[in-house]
């Protein structure tokens, strides 16, 4: 499990009327890298920017190793936080930018140079010291805000959607990076994103916030594989969500049918929600399978097909979504076939 370095105990926020953080309980390892998850709105940056210092909680403490910080200011806590919009000085070059902090705290100069090198070095930036901030491109400028919060020696580095403004194929090779330095560093990160992908590329650990509530909190794989609930399947990648009766163990009906599965603990004839991710979903011979459709879109995604499958059962009827590397010709009758390990039930 690791060392916790950072616990939220029971916090709440109400801003006016409306209450953004509803009893949040969280801990943080140290040297790990921890996301929290979730659409806008849903608390996650007003939980970072109380941990870093910038918000105060309405209810609640924060520990950090074992002792309450919430009377501390910002510039007083070992963490440092890199935002979205930089807030890099324009007037300055990228080794002034990185060096503004030592500078403050009156470190000697031969020490600030040395440290900023270093820093230039690990975000891949050597030789741009003397360049001004102005002639940087947004993953540049985004890398001196990183370096400039790193060469304070922070134990936390909070950042928060600090991949929101670049391009896609730039966010991807900075999600590489970012975690890249996490591991070389040995600090604790705690990152806050809307992006599902995001989170699942770079953390050790997701919490995934909706409405003011931790909804889940879990490795990457977990969160995905075993959602909790419906919000949670729904915004950790995409979802075939069915209502469902459970008569016994490892044995669940949905979609007219009984299935095998590989749950268990629930109630006799306990109502349930069922999730089967599309790439679970096998595309056979119509007759063939468990479940029988007629394809009506098909949309080509690079790596697979994704599929709309319409299936009639009796009352029942339900558009099924399915990822296969093999197309199905739009309008043709398919099987479909779903493996007791890839049906994940949960409780309503």
């Amino acid at each position: 499990m690791g060392e916790r370095l950072i616990d939220l105990i029971d916090v709440c926020k109400v801003f006016g009327q409306t209450t953004v953080l509803n009893h949040i309980n969280l801990f943080i390892v140290k040297n790990k890298f921890l996301t929290l998850l979730g659409p806008s709105g849903c608390g996650k940056t007003t939980t970072l920017r109380i941990i870093g210092g910038f918000e105060t909680p309405t209810a609640g403490d924060l520990l950090f190793e074992g002792k309450s910080i919430l009377n501390l200011p910002p510039h007083k806590r070992k963490v440092n936080t890199v935002f979205q919009r930089y807030a890099l000085f324009p007037n300055m070059n990228v080794a002034d930018n990185i060096a503004f902090g030592l500078r403050i705290k009156k470190v000697k100069a031969d020490v600030i140079n040395g440290k900023v090198n270093e820093m230039l070095r690990l975000v891949n930036l050597r030789g741009f010291g003397k360049r001004p901030v102005a002639s940087l491109s947004g993953g540049q400028q985004q890398r001196v805000a990183i370096a400039r919060a790193l060469v304070n020696e922070p134990e936390v580095l909070l950042l928060d959607e600090p991949l929101g403004a670049l391009d896609l194929k730039l966010r991807k090779e900075m999600q590489i990076e970012l975690k890249n330095m996490q591991q070389k560093l040995g600090i604790t990160f705690v990152y806050v994103t809307h992006d599902q992908e995001e989170a699942l590329t770079m953390s050790d650990t997701v919490a995934v916030m909706n409405a003011g509530e931790i909804q889940q909190i879990g490795a990457p794989e977990d969160i995905y594989n075993e959602p909790k609930n419906a919000f949670v399947a729904n915004f950790i990648g995409e979802s075939n969500i069915l209502g469902g009766v459970m008569p016994e163990d490892y044995r669940v009906v949905f979609a007219g049918n009984t299935f095998e599965c590989v749950d268990r603990g629930f109630e006799k004839d306990e109502e349930v929600d069922v999730v089967i991710r599309p790439e679970d979903v096998r595309i056979v011979e119509s007759g063939k399978g468990q479940l029988t459709g007629i394809v009506r879109t098909v949309i080509f995604k690079g790596v697979h097909y994704e599929m709309l499958i319409d299936m009639k059962n009796g009352d029942f009827e339900f558009l099924w979504k399915a990822h296969s590397t093999v197309m199905s010709e739009k309008g043709s009758a398919v099987g479909m076939v779903i493996a007791p390990d890839l049906i994940h039930v949960m409780r309503k």
